[in-house]
């Protein structure tokens, strides 16, 4: 869960239509991507009820706390990974498994090892592990 929402006046948002189970508020949701496509990470701005479509639903820019992957070590400016398999952030030296989204967005702060969250500004395409 992303807990925090840091940057105002640049947040985007698009329509998103849940699929597959609910989407509560914070929750962290990648968009898009297959085959290795460019696709985006999002933070969930409101609870999607499951086969529904909810307008500005989630936000594709702006930044938030992300969980971090605790031994990851992460510099300020430094591009990072969404580690699907641990819901986490993980550092750019992340080898990327099915699921991953590669270099999504960019670190805020520094992230030293046995942290558990980061500032993340979220306002690019990273790329898509579908292996």
């Amino acid at each position: 869960m992303a807990d925090a929402y840091y940057k105002y006046g640049e947040l985007r948002t698009v329509e998103y239509t849940a699929s597959g189970a609910d989407i509560d508020e914070d929750q962290i949701v990648v968009l898009g991507g297959v085959d290795a496509k460019k696709c985006s990470v999002g933070v969930a701005m409101k609870g999607v009820a499951d086969g529904s479509t909810v307008e500005g639903a989630i936000a594709v820019s702006g930044v938030f706390q992300f969980p971090k992957v605790s031994a990851a070590v992460i510099t300020a400016g430094q591009s990072v990974n969404w580690d699907s398999s641990a819901g986490a952030v993980d550092d750019n030296a992340h080898t990327t498994a099915a699921g991953d989204v590669g270099e999504f967005g960019k670190a805020m702060a520094d992230g030293a090892n046995g942290e558990t969250t980061i500032l993340v500004e979220i306002s690019e395409p990273g790329t898509y592990d579908a292996a």
